[in-house]
C-alpha cells in the first residue's frame, strides 16, 4: 500500500514524464539530441549555459531567478524563452539588458537606484518612457498642472491597450488600470549623449560587394555575397554562424582577406567601426584624454583639452575620470571609449558588431536612439531584438549558400513565411552537402 501511495505521488510530481520533459527543454533551447546523454564537461562551452537554463526551468519551480538568461542565446531561442515565460504561471525575477525580453516577460520593474529599490507597474518601455515624460514635465514650469495630468492619463491608457501576449498582457493591463499618476516618478539615472554628426552627406556610391566568399578551416562562413548599399539604408546583418558576420565586417574594414570576390567603398564615405573585440585598442597605458587624442581625424584642427573632454563627457567620463588609464577600464568603459572615438570621426557610415555588449541599459537606450536619428548609413549585427527592430530597414542574412536580402523590418523578416522556408533551405543544403 505504501508503494502504491509513493507511486501515485511520484506520478503527480511528473516523475514518469521527467525524462521526456527534460529532453524537450534541452531541444527547445538549442541543445541537440546527440548531446543529451553527454556529461557537462564533454559538451561545447557555448551549450553549457543553455543546459543550466533548462535545469532552472525544469520542474515548474514556484519562483524562477534568472540572471541575464538571454546571454549566449540566438534570436530564435530567446523568442522561445519569451513565450515560455509570458505564459509561466509562477513568479519570475529576472535581471537582463535585453529590452525586448523585459518588455515581453515583465509586468513590473524594480528599479535599483541610489541605494533604494522601487517597484513600478508595467514593462521596461513603460517605465523608461513614463520616467522620461515625467522628467520633461518637471522641467516645463509653464505647462498647466491639468495638462500634465491629462498627458500622463493618455500615456497610461495607450500602454494599457498595447498588449501582445495573452497571460502576461492581461496581468499587465490589470496592473496598469490600478496605477495612479502619483506613482510615476522621473528617473535619477544618467544617460550618455551618443550623437553621430556626419561631416558630409553620403554620395550615390556607398558600398558595392561582389561575389564575396570566406571559409575558415574548411567551414564555409558565407558565399556569393552580392549587394549594394543605397542612401537612407540601415542594414541588419544576420547569420546562424556568429563568426560569419564578424568576419564579413572585418573584411569590408580591411582587417581580413576574403577568399573570393571584392568590395568597393564610395569616395564620399567616412566610416567608423565598432568591432566586437576591442582589447588591441587598449594595449598602451594612457590617460583617457591622451588615448582619445591619438584618434583625432585630420579635418579637426583645434583638438584642445576642452574639445576632447566634451566627447568623453558625453559618454559620462567627467572630472577626474578622464585621467583614468586605459589598463584599468571595465568592459563597459572600453566600449564607451570606443563610441567616443567613433563620434570624433564625424562619420557618415557606422559599422556596429554587437554594439550592446558590455553596456548598461542606459547606454544601450542612448546608443539605440542615436542610431535611429543618425542621418547616415548603419551596418550592424546584434542579439538585441529592440535595437534591430527600431534601427534596421533592410535585412541581409549571410549563409553558406548565398544571401537573403529583404527591404523590411526585423520583425517582418522573422515572421515572413517565405523567408522562414528560404532560411531552412539555405542552411539545410549545407548540411546535406
Amino acid at each position: 500500500m505504501r508503494a502504491g501511495e509513493l507511486e501515485a505521488e511520484f506520478g503527480e510530481m511528473g516523475g514518469y514524464t521527467a525524462e521526456s520533459d527534460a529532453a524537450t527543454f534541452l531541444s527547445e533551447l538549442g541543445v541537440k539530441e546527440e548531446y543529451h546523454p553527454s556529461l557537462m564537461k564533454d559538451i561545447p562551452s557555448n551549450l553549457k549555459v543553455r543546459v543550466l537554463l533548462a535545469q532552472a526551468l525544469f520542474g515548474n519551480p514556484d519562483v524562477l531567478l534568472l540572471d541575464e538568461p538571454t546571454n549566449g542565446l540566438d534570436i530564435e531561442t530567446i523568442s522561445w524563452l519569451e513565450n515560455f515565460l509570458a505564459d509561466y504561471e509562477n513568479i519570475v525575477l529576472v535581471v537582463s539588458h535585453d529590452r525586448h525580453f523585459l518588455d515581453a516577460v515583465c509586468t513590473h520593474v524594480a528599479d535599483v537606484d541610489r541605494m533604494k529599490i522601487k517597484i513600478y507597474t508595467g514593462n521596461y518601455t513603460f517605465w523608461y518612457e513614463s520616467s522620461q515624460l515625467m522628467a520633461r514635465q518637471l522641467s516645463d514650469k509653464n505647462k498647466k498642472t491639468e495638462d500634465k495630468r491629462q498627458a500622463l492619463i493618455d500615456f497610461i491608457a495607450r500602454f494599457s491597450a498595447n498588449a501582445s501576449k495573452s497571460r502576461q498582457a492581461t496581468a499587465r493591463k490589470k496592473a496598469l488600470e490600478k496605477l495612479t499618476i502619483e506613482e510615476i516618478e522621473p528617473s535619477n539615472r544618467r544617460y550618455p549623449g551618443i550623437i553621430f554628426q556626419p561631416q558630409r552627406d553620403v554620395g550615390n556610391q556607398i558600398l558595392n560587394v561582389e561575389q564575396l566568399s570566406k571559409a575558415v578551416e574548411g567551414r564555409k562562413l558565407f558565399d556569393k555575397v552580392n549587394f549594394s548599399v543605397n542612401k537612407g539604408e540601415k542594414i541588419a546583418f544576420l547569420s546562424r554562424d556568429p563568426l560569419a558576420v564578424t568576419t564579413f565586417f572585418e573584411i569590408i574594414n580591411g582587417e581580413e582577406q576574403a577568399d573570393k570576390g571584392k568590395y568597393e567603398w564610395g569616395t564620399t564615405i567616412t566610416k567608423a567601426y565598432l568591432p566586437v573585440e576591442n582589447n588591441e585598442f587598449f594595449d598602451e597605458r594612457l590617460p583617457l584624454i591622451e588615448w582619445l587624442r591619438q584618434y583625432v581625424p585630420p579635418h579637426v584642427t583645434d583638438a584642445d583639452e576642452p574639445f576632447l573632454r566634451g566627447f568623453l563627457g558625453k559618454m559620462l567620463f567627467s572630472g577626474d575620470d578622464i585621467m583614468k588609464t586605459t589598463n584599468v577600464l571595465s568592459g563597459g568603459e572600453k566600449v564607451r571609449c570606443m563610441i567616443s572615438r567613433m563620434m570624433l570621426q564625424n562619420p557618415n557610415l557606422i559599422v556596429l558588431d554587437q554594439p550592446t555588449n558590455h553596456l548598461d541599459l542606459e547606454s544601450i537606450q542612448s546608443f539605440n536612439e542615436g542610431c535611429q536619428t543618425f542621418p547616415g548609413i548603419v551596418l550592424l549585427t546584434s542579439h538585441d531584438h529592440t535595437f534591430l527592430q527600431t534601427v534596421a530597414n533592410r535585412i541581409i542574412e549571410l549563409t553558406p549558400k548565398g544571401i537573403i536580402d529583404r527591404l523590411m523590418t526585423f520583425d517582418e523578416y522573422m515572421e515572413d513565411k517565405r523567408v522562414k522556408e528560404l532560411r531552412e533551405e539555405m542552411y539545410r543544403e549545407t548540411v546535406m552537402a
